[in-house]
């Protein structure tokens, strides 16, 4: 059974993490997704060594793309490029601000020379305003979107641990290709899309940035706690830490009753209604504290669990490897098989067949073959 995508050409002139998300997405529904790398190969190979010798990065993002090394400097390879552009559905790049335009391989000029083309072009901050021409790392966009300073304690704000503003654009990229394809489905057009690491992050702020603007209030950084919602957070047992959180008033009510084993605190007037809970956050912590100190983590987790309470544990990533619903998928690389987190997604339709990811200018011969009768 073919793939969703299959018999679509995608190009990709990409690097880092960004483009190559949304690409390696196309690629595992099927799509042909060519590769263009320098001589040296996309920076992100060289990132660290921890894969059998390979970059985490870039075995994670690249798998089921071929490969090809082009000086795009160089008048026959942007001709080869030219040619490979002519035959693709859909072009993704984003490689420094302009760089592209000045080669020609802008949006505007593609869409006017292939009309049915869709062009995503991945940028750090738009290509308007005073940062359009700012590189923009993800530490950076952390840090200008205000996502730093409501991650982490009240003592010091900190970078999420993984390179969320990058994920989120290939993401925000990804879902808008495939609109479009839909879209060129029903009219025969293509279009262009503009995706920015800042813009897509600050859209995951909406709810600071409107706790701020409307209410008033500056978000605290609450480390393993809710600025929203109270309880809601760790809690210490004899033996270990429980994670839980509320949600609502039943829940509320049954963890006073079935794990805190007083009903009648759920009525207490400082506890009583979710924002006196917030109010009164601390005294409501230590008093929780005290009576998950007195027993085992294994007692409280069952109380919890019993009681319809959603809880868990705070994981090292050996936790996280050895987690029971932890799903994994394997293919193959330049130096050999490895095992990969797999996608979230699982349809009816999934085959789990991963193709491999390519060594740097693997398919070099092979696409300068296809692609040069057809400058």
């Amino acid at each position: 059974m073919p793939k969703d995508l299959e018999g679509l050409l995608v190009i990709a002139i990409e690097q880092a993490v960004a483009a190559p998300y949304c690409t390696s997405r196309l690629a595992d529904a099927g799509a042909r997704v060519i590769k263009i790398e320098r001589a040296e190969g996309d920076f992100a190979r060289r990132y660290d060594r921890h894969v059998k010798g390979q970059s985490t990065y870039f075995v994670w993002l690249n798998r089921g793309k071929e490969s090809v090394c082009l000086d795009l400097k160089a008048k026959d390879d942007q001709a080869l490029l030219a040619g490979m552009i002519a035959k693709a559905d859909v072009v993704v790049q984003n490689l420094a601000p302009g760089a592209l335009g000045r080669l020609g391989f802008d949006a505007k000029t593609l869409r006017a020379k292939y009309p049915h083309l869709i062009v995503c072009e991945i940028s750090g901050y738009g290509d308007e305003g005073p940062y359009a021409d700012m590189k923009a790392y993800d530490l950076l966009v952390q840090a200008e979107s205000g996502l730093c300073s409501v991650t982490g304690g009240p003592e010091a704000p900190a970078r999420v641990g993984v390179s969320v503003c990058d994920i989120a654009a290939g993401m925000n990229a990804h879902s808008a290709i495939l609109q479009a394809l839909i879209a060129r489905g029903k009219t025969g057009q293509g279009r262009t899309i503009k995706v920015s690491l800042f813009s897509g992050m600050a859209d995951w702020m909406n709810v600071p940035y409107l706790q701020r603007r409307y209410g008033g209030e500056i978000p605290p950084r609450p480390g393993l706690k809710h600025p929203s919602i109270a309880p809601y957070g760790t809690f210490t047992c004899k033996d270990g830490d429980v994670l839980l959180s509320i949600q609502n008033e039943r829940e509320w009510e049954r963890l006073c009753a079935e794990v805190l084993e007083d009903a009648a605190l759920a009525k207490h007037p400082d506890y009583g209604a979710p924002t006196a809970r917030v109010t009164n956050r601390v005294a409501l912590e230590a008093l929780m504290n005290g009576i998950f100190s007195r027993h085992p983590r294994d007692e409280m987790a069952r109380r919890l669990k019993g009681a319809g309470i959603a809880f868990g544990f705070v994981n090292t990533i050996d936790g996280l490897i050895a987690h029971p619903q932890l799903r994994t998928v394997t293919y193959e690389t330049p130096e050999g098989e490895v095992s990969v987190i797999a996608p979230p997604a699982i349809t009816d339709a999934d085959d789990n067949v991963f193709r491999k990811v390519p060594a740097v200018g693997e398919n070099d011969a092979a696409i300068r073959a296809e692609f040069s009768s057809a400058k």
